[in-house]
């Protein structure tokens, strides 16, 4: 199936159709028009497009520089905060490509908005500077593992992104050849263009591959690369930084994979309100002078703090506090800007997502949102919500999913920071599962989710209970 539905038709009414004047006739609409006669606007005191765009290019705005409120931009090392340890551990590591050698393999992991991709991208940055001063021909190849589905896709995407970086074509087509011809093509860019490079996998753990295979896609991924050099493919100096948010993620490689990929693991934990508020801080000058009130940053890093201490969202926070406090033409940001900010980007981001995926999707995220509703901290066994979801399938007639295909789902939610997870084991006689973990209200979800119509069709009380029966088994 495929992973996302077409999107649905929503009927619009347009007020400017209606006007209080009877309709003219064309004779006469055509007389005007050609004697120059001034039809006034339907509605009277209406801007148009054009006025708006310049009353808006003439008020004096709050932010300064939007780039700094961009939380994927590379930013300078002073701007990075509280992670001195692991900004020194990547860098000594990564550093010997500054000398022509081939760096140790790395894996980064933590939870999301924690700073992986940040120190990886501002080292190898640097990286790149100096080498270009020595003639070494350095390259970060990077990719974002969450929408490629297969190896072969995989593979072609960090081909593409080599080319890119080189600054040349990629030889191959994206579908219809084999895999194969796919990682020549890679090996030969590379070799023909940098003498060392660095190829960064970030979500890696959401490249899992077809279900036929006996090993998920990412660990062949490693195993091919990482033995690329000792089999002669690569002759530059290659070395691989896996990111993950999944801890256990290494638990899932293969043991070719893992003997040969033998990373250096670097881990990232949660940012603390105080190191939020430093973050924002160093960022403040995104901001014109004295525009932000003194309340406006500790409450955007308070808000961030609860919910796994995402610098993300913290930036995400202030930025559109700004927005919002300029679209009211207030001259200040306050406190209740970055509180509307709050509502407006949970529901944003749950309305985003949720309004976007397939039914299937909805349905593993229903399912599971349900079950941490009636839990003390909001977590969710995937045994459970497996069970959930497959009473809802039943009751709505819908196709059901295998469980490892319900938790693969499920875990593709963790790139929008709408759920988190751990692998965890309650005893010899329960096995391993999936505890997940909202970043949102579940109870948010939940009333979005049922906006859509085939949900909508189940009792939510009815849910209500059997979630309470499979709570109780459980235990």
């Amino acid at each position: 199936m495929d992973d996302f539905d077409a999107p649905r038709d929503e009927t619009r009414t347009s007020t400017d159709e209606s006007t209080d004047e009877p309709p003219s006739s064309p004779s006469s609409t055509r007389s005007e028009i050609a004697s120059g006669a001034d039809e006034p606007p339907v509605n009277g005191d209406a801007q148009t497009i054009e006025e708006m765009l310049l009353e808006f290019d003439h008020q004096d705005g709050l932010i300064r520089d939007r780039s700094l409120l961009d939380p994927n931009h590379i930013v300078s090392e002073e701007r990075i905060v509280g992670r001195d340890r692991q900004l020194k551990e990547v860098t000594k590591m990564l550093r010997v490509a500054l000398g022509d050698n081939r760096p140790p393999n790395l894996f980064l992991y933590g939870p999301s908005g924690t700073g992986k991709s940040l120190i990886t991208k501002a080292v190898c940055k640097n990286i790149s500077t100096i080498c270009e001063t020595r003639d070494i021909r350095f390259g970060t190849i990077e990719v974002n593992c969450q929408d490629l589905d297969t190896l072969g896709v995989a593979v072609y995407e960090l081909a593409s992104r080599a080319a890119e970086e080189a600054g040349v074509e990629v030889d191959v087509p994206k579908h219809g050849v084999a895999t194969k011809e796919k990682w020549d093509e890679l090996y030969r860019i590379v070799n023909e263009n940098f003498d060392s490079a660095v190829f960064v996998l970030d979500e890696l753990d959401m490249l899992v591959g077809r279900r036929d295979k006996q090993e998920p896609a990412f660990s062949r991924l490693l195993y091919q690369l990482s033995r690329a050099g000792a089999n002669n493919d690569l002759t530059a100096h290659v070395s691989v930084v896996a990111i993950s948010n999944d801890t256990k993620m290494m638990e899932s490689v293969g043991s070719r994979a893992l003997s040969s990929f033998t990373p250096e693991d670097v881990h990232f934990d949660d940012y603390d309100a105080n190191q939020l508020q430093s973050i924002l801080r160093r960022r403040r000058d995104a901001f014109y002078d004295d525009v932000l009130d003194e309340d406006v940053i500790p409450l955007a890093a308070a808000f961030a703090a609860q919910t796994h201490g995402d610098a993300r969202k913290a930036i995400d926070l202030i930025r559109v506090a700004g927005e919002l406090a300029e679209r009211e033409g207030d001259e200040r940001v306050r406190e209740g800007h970055v509180r509307e900010a709050q509502d407006k980007v949970e529901k944003n981001r749950v309305l985003e997502v949720v309004r976007g995926i397939s039914t299937q999707k909805k349905l593993c995220l229903y399912a599971t949102a349900a079950v941490a509703a009636e839990t003390d901290d909001e977590s969710a066994r995937s045994t459970t919500g497996y069970r959930v979801y497959q009473f809802l399938t039943d009751v709505i007639d819908a196709e059901q999913y295998h469980q490892e295909t319900y938790v693969n789902k499920m875990k593709e939610m963790t790139t929008y920071s709408l759920v988190d997870f751990e692998r965890r084991s309650h005893g010899p006689s329960s096995g391993m599962f999936l505890e997940f973990q909202f970043g949102e209200r579940p109870e948010t979800i939940l009333e979005t989710l049922r906006e859509d119509s085939r949900i909508d069709t189940v009792s939510a009380d009815e849910v209500s209970s059997v979630v309470k029966a499979q709570v109780r088994n459980e235990n």
